[in-house]
C-alpha cells in the first residue's frame, strides 16, 4: 500500500486496531462505566485467569499485566507511526495469542464474536506493507 488510494485505507486499519486495543484497556480501568465487558481490574484478571486456565496462576497474573502493557504500548505506537512494522507485528502476534487462548479455553465462537482473528489478520497485513504513510517512521528517515 504505497500509492494515494492506499492512504486512508492503511491510516484506517492502524487506527481501528489501535482504538480497539486501547478500548480493551479502557473496559479493564472501568472507563466504559455500565458499557464494560469487566468494568475493574479484578474482574480482568479473573478473565485472564479463565482464558489461560492451562498456565500456573501466577503465569496467568503475569499475563494480564503484560497484555495490558503490549495492549497500550502496540495501539501507541501504531497511532504515532513510530517502529510502525514493529508494533504491527506485536499487535498481531499479541491478538493472536488471545485468539488461540480463547478457542482453547472457550470455545471457538468467542473470538469469532470479538473479531479476534479479523483483528489478528489485519495488524499481519499492516506489517508487511512496503512503506507507510502519515508516520513518525517516514519523518526520521535519513533522506
Amino acid at each position: 500500500m504505497t500509492d494515494k488510494k492506499s492512504l486512508f485505507p492503511q491510516l484506517f486499519l492502524r487506527l481501528a486496531i489501535s482504538v480497539t486495543m486501547l478500548s480493551a484497556v479502557a473496559d479493564r480501568f472501568g472507563c466504559w462505566g455500565k458499557n464494560s465487558t469487566w468494568g475493574n481490574w479484578g474482574n480482568f484478571e479473573k478473565y485472564t485467569r479463565q482464558i489461560t486456565s492451562f498456565l500456573p496462576e501466577s503465569l496467568s497474573v503475569f499475563s494480564a499485566y503484560s497484555a495490558t502493557f503490549f495492549e497500550i504500548l502496540f495501539p501507541l505506537m501504531l497511532i504515532l507511526g513510530f517502529k510502525t512494522r514493529i508494533a504491527a507485528y506485536g499487535a498481531g502476534v499479541l491478538l493472536l495469542i488471545f485468539a488461540l487462548s480463547m478457542t482453547i479455553c472457550l470455545g471457538a465462537k468467542v473470538p469469532l464474536d470479538y473479531s479476534v482473528w479479523v483483528g489478528s489478520a489485519g495488524a499481519f497485513l499492516l506489517a508487511v506493507q512496503e512503506k507507510y504513510s502519515l508516520t513518525i517512521d517516514n519523518l526520521t528517515k535519513k533522506i
